[in-house]
């Protein structure tokens, strides 16, 4: 059983940067469009950036200009660099991809688990 896993998320002062990752638990042929998104308390949740297999970008306009999504296809993983980070982007960021576990698969959409951002002031 394929999981999605996020990683990098913690606790960092406004103003600072963290890189948060989106791999596959184990070996898989291929991660096609993949988004991060985000809950904090109380709130919605809510599309951060997106990523499409071809590449094509789309972000929220409260991160734009601060995070960049990415992709190594290599490693079949994505990646969010948020940068001048702001007390109101603490939450739980989460991805969801669609994967495609061998060669001739359909792509399925798995989510992963989330990380905690926390962004002290």
């Amino acid at each position: 059983q394929v999981q999605l896993v996020e990683s990098g998320g913690g606790l960092v002062q406004a103003g600072g940067s963290l890189r948060l990752s989106c791999a596959a638990s184990r070996s898989i042929f291929s991660i096609g469009g993949t988004d991060w998104y985000r809950q904090a308390p109380g709130k919605r949740r809510e599309l951060v950036a997106r990523i499409t297999s071809s590449g094509s970008i789309n972000y929220a306009d409260s991160v734009k200009g601060r995070f960049t999504i990415s992709r190594d296809n290599a490693k079949n993983a994505v990646y969010l660099q948020m940068n001048s980070l702001k007390p109101e982007d603490t939450a739980v960021y989460s991805c969801n991809a669609d994967i495609a576990t061998y060669y001739g698969d359909r792509h399925y959409s798995y989510w992963g688990q989330g990380t905690q951002v926390t962004v002290s002031s």
